[in-house]
């Protein structure tokens, strides 16, 4: 991986079955906290269908704006299967069968069984440098700043290992959870914003829940600087410490 000061990414998700509620998008969180791991900032999500002109400009948007897009869904062997000619419109490039990607798929089948549908999955747009994963072999594909993967949560994971040595990273963020217990939410909320305000460079949020029949506060602290995070958090617990007996 090379260091920068800060990286960016966006998620596309794409698929009709996600959008219907047919799917549940597993991928979206996983690549979150993926990232955030190895010290690039997760920026934007979205989910588009399987229609190609949504895809093109979908692409196109987020490619400009951050450092790498990655998208996942649409490049299996069936006819709405789209996504693979869509990225090579968005680049303006033409998409063919790649023999490196029949070779890949040929490790784990036989000839006579490589038909016109498993082909497809063969169709890589020009230029593109393959990502390859150790499950189904059918591999995903790498052009200019976007990463396109599978949709099958443990194919997109093989995947995304596979790329990850090759990105670019930044500083990796450092979080605090403070739990507010039962605390009301409208008790500490001006005291929070105060905190938040002193300190624009961190991300500060208060996260309610309902569980074991009653609700659950938690506020995290986000940033780079672990130091002003602490100072942050420290400020933090010192309020919920001072309204503790207060009620709103």
């Amino acid at each position: 991986m090379t260091q920068k000061a800060s990286v960016t990414a966006a998620v596309l998700v794409i698929g009709d079955e996600i959008l219907s509620g047919r799917t549940r998008d597993a991928n979206s969180g996983y690549i979150a906290d993926y990232l955030a791991k190895i010290g690039i900032d997760l920026c934007e999500m979205r989910v588009v269908g399987d229609i190609e002109g949504e895809i093109v400009a979908a692409v196109n948007a987020l490619r400009q704006r951050y450092d790498y897009v990655f998208t996942t869904g649409g490049i299996g062997p069936t006819h709405d299967d789209i996504t693979a000619d869509a990225v090579a419109a968005a680049f303006g490039v033409p998409i063919s069968e790649d023999p490196r990607a029949i070779k890949l798929l040929l490790e784990r089948m036989k000839p006579a069984e490589l038909n016109e549908a498993r082909r497809r999955m063969a169709r890589i747009p020009q230029g593109a440098e393959l990502v390859e994963n150790d499950i189904s072999k059918a591999p995903g594909f790498w052009i200019g700043n976007v990463i396109v993967m599978a949709g099958v949560p443990a194919i997109m994971q093989s995947m995304l290992d596979r790329v990850a040595p090759k990105l670019a990273t930044g500083a990796k963020v450092v979080a605090r959870t403070i739990e507010a217990g039962a605390m009301f939410e409208g008790t500490y909320a001006a005291g929070l914003g105060e905190v938040a305000a002193k300190n624009p460079e961190l991300s500060i949020g208060s996260y309610p829940s309902f569980h074991d029949g009653g609700f659950h506060n938690q506020i995290v602290v986000r940033g780079k600087d672990a130091a002003k995070v602490a100072a942050a958090a420290e400020a933090i617990e010192a309020l919920l410490s001072r309204l503790v007996n207060v009620r709103v």
